[in-house]
């Protein structure tokens, strides 16, 4: 082994499949490793004598987890990490040799990766069951013996109700729903308490409208549409179909558990300083807010808010942000492309040929994969599976990386029950395919895989037909996500032959220029100061509007801050090395000021002003104020002070009123204020 502090223990299941402990021991950077047969069983006392070394653990067994666990727990020690190389790679009706993906995922399992934050929630075990009839009812029967359950019945015609009831009922509709474990607020209509002298159905008593409560758990068994936008990632928001008994089952058996206190992932990160949602109440880019399933994104002012305690950790926020202010962190970016790039270079330096990521999610894609492996002929020997909290944070800085690092094509395996969620990973798909045929590749080499059928998902993995390697390399995955993109995109540059400079990209696209009509423009530099990402920059010497292409995210900012409209957005990817030098986009001759001679603005802008308000204004009537315009700050108060006119006079406190003033005003016939205006 390359380090004496971590030690992999790999089995070949009952001899149910090939584990060429030579191989994988080599990806590790070490000797072979021994592999075992029944490590879960007969072979227990070595996995007990490997917990007893002290040295970081990693066992290629998935399946029983949970007894290596337990064993660990008994001894006070712990696992680092389990993977799986039975189901993802062993069990295959592919004939080629399983050893170089073996392999592979050995390494990817020993990548150090940094653990996301945590934030604490706590459950009081106030629970609202909503429901109709008495299937709701003996639900709420069932759910009250560990939670506090209230039931909200939209239906009550067929309750027959109990000698004895320790839950309240009430009647009504939620209308609105908002929040999440232990804070949920809902909105009641047609709200009413059952009378207790209800004999046959339930009696309730004078409805009314818009009355709110909160609870800390919501059983929805309604059978109507979901309380909440994305109804699977909503943290103690239990949905299940009254029409399916099993369903409620599972919806009750989950719902008990919530109460208490829970700890959940903090899955993105925000970076305020380089967001390009708005400036000056000017709104540019809004992607994370439009891609957000739940709603968990919110503007606020010229940044947003993203409520860690509703966001579900999609990552559509992340693989859609233009600038890298929303981040991923379940895991960072750099752990992502680090992994990618293991899995490429292992398989492809053991042996491997013509590989193919496959990218899923811990629930739905492993489920899949486990299908295939138990009753079909399980996962292609070239496709390498990837497994995400969620395969929607998919971004083109990943698709690049990987295809870079020598993976011929990327299969992005999606829940079909979430095909809504995947609006912002097609855009990123569409840029990467305009990069790609930019750059002189075959396109196509991304596809996404929406099946719940595991016999369709393997004809489409073993028909997949095979694109010609583009590169075989690394990228560093430090610095921000247009740090890596860019590094990426280069490397496909470099091994491709790109049909020129620059490459027309999907208007959605992060990378492009601005076009500024020079008639309009008065250089007066609001885009200057709107621009987010610093892409637009003034000259401090002389009247002039520079851009820097590599820079600008498209965010629209400075088109909408334009009080000439003089600015227009071309989204582009620019391959010249130039693109991260300031070019000039409108310039002028300064104008000088006619008393001192200071240059003070632009000729054009002074032209502008002057025809706006010269003999148009009040203040600029005569020729003597209408010079006013073409003097520079300091010589226009002079100007002013030497004409008779103080331009601070608005600062002087008037006098005050006295005694003698209403006498005299008096004696005039006058009224204060008259007298005062005479004055």
């Amino acid at each position: 082994m390359a380090s004496t502090a971590r030690r992999v223990l790999v089995c070949n299941c009952e001899k149910s499949m090939s584990v060429d402990g030579a191989a994988i021991g080599r990806a590790l950077g070490g000797e072979a490793l021994p592999v075992h047969t029944h490590l879960c069983r007969s072979g227990i006392a070595a996995f007990e004598t490997a917990l007893a070394s002290g040295d970081e653990l990693i066992v290629a067994c998935t399946q029983e987890s949970p007894l290596f666990a337990e064993i660990a727990e008994e001894q006070e020690r712990s696992v680092a990490r389990f993977f799986n190389i039975r189901e993802a790679a062993g069990w295959t009706a592919d004939g080629r040799s399983v050893a170089p993906k073996m392999a592979a995922l050995a390494a990817v399992a020993a990548v150090e990766g940094k653990p996301a934050r945590l934030r604490t929630f706590e459950s009081d075990g106030l629970c609202l069951l909503v429901g109709k009839g008495q299937a709701a009812l003996d639900a709420a029967q069932l759910l009250n013996r560990d939670l506090s359950v209230t039931l909200l019945l939209a239906d009550a015609d067929d309750v027959i109700l109990p000698e004895m009831l320790d839950f309240p009922i009430f009647k009504g509709k939620v209308t609105a729903a908002n929040g999440t474990l232990g804070r949920f607020e809902v909105t009641v209509d047609d709200y009413a308490a059952m009378l207790p002298s209800s004999r046959g159905a339930p009696q309730f008593a004078m409805p009314r409208n818009g009355a709110k409560s909160t609870c800390s758990v919501i059983v929805d068994i309604s059978g109507e549409i979901p309380l909440f936008a994305r109804p699977e990632g909503r943290d103690g928001y239990v949905r299940a179909d009254p029409r399916d008994p099993a369903a409620v089952m599972r919806a009750i058996f989950e719902a008990s558990a919530f109460e208490g206190e829970f700890e959940k992932p903090i899955y993105v990160t925000y970076d305020a300083s380089i967001c390009a949602h708005e400036r000056s109440r000017k709104t540019g880019c809004t992607k994370c807010i439009d891609v957000c399933p739940p709603g968990a994104i919110t503007p606020a002012g010229d940044e947003v808010l993203i409520d860690t305690a509703i966001c579900g950790g999609c990552g559509n926020c992340a693989a859609h942000c233009p600038t890298g202010a929303v981040s991923y962190t379940y895991p960072q970016r750099s752990q992502i492309v680090e992994q990618v790039q293991t899995l490429a270079s292992t398989f492809l330096g053991e042996g491997g040929t013509e590989p193919v990521l496959l990218v899923h999610d811990e629930r739905h894609g492993k489920e899949m994969i486990n299908a295939m492996a138990r009753l079909g002929r399980g996962l292609p020997v070239n496709v390498l599976p990837l497994p995400q909290h969620s395969t929607t944070g998919v971004g083109h800085d990943l698709m690049v990386a990987a295809l870079g690092a020598g993976f011929r094509s990327i299969v992005i395996l999606v829940d079909p029950r979430r095909s809504d969620e995947t609006v912002a990973m097609r855009e990123e798909i569409a840029l990467v395919d305009a990069l790609l045929s930019g750059l002189g590749h075959a396109a196509g080499r991304v596809a996404i895989i929406e099946e719940r059928d595991p016999d369709a998902v393997e004809g489409i993995l073993y028909d997949k037909l095979m694109a010609p390697e583009i590169a075989r390399g690394t990228i560093s995955a430090r610095g921000s996500k247009r740090d890596v993109a860019r590094t990426g995109i280069q490397q496909l540059a470099d091994a491709g032959t790109p049909k020129g400079e620059l490459i027309a990209l999907p208007a959605s696209a992060p990378y492009g220029t601005i076009h500024v009509d020079k008639n309009a423009c008065t250089l007066c530099m609001a885009c200057v100061s709107a621009c987010p990402v610093d892409a637009l920059r003034a000259n401090p010497d002389k009247p002039q509007l520079r851009f820097v292409e590599s820079a600008c995210v498209q965010c629209g900012i400075c088109s909408a801050t334009c009080p000439e409209n003089a600015i227009t957005l071309e989204a582009r990817y620019n391959v010249s090395p130039e693109v991260i030098r300031p070019v000039t986009l409108n310039e002028d001759e300064p104008a000088e000021c006619i008393r001192c001679g200071t240059p003070f603005v632009a000729r054009g802008m002074l032209e502008r002003v002057s025809k706006t308000l010269a003999g148009k204004h009040w203040m600029f009537q005569t020729e003597e104020r209408k010079q006013l315009l073409r003097m520079c700050d300091s010589c226009r108060l002079e100007a002013l002070s030497a004409d008779g006119g103080d331009p601070f006079a608005i600062a002087h406190r008037s006098r005050p009123r006295t005694t003698e003033d209403y006498i005299n005003a008096e004696k005039k016939g006058l009224t204060v204020e008259d007298f005062f205006s005479d004055d």
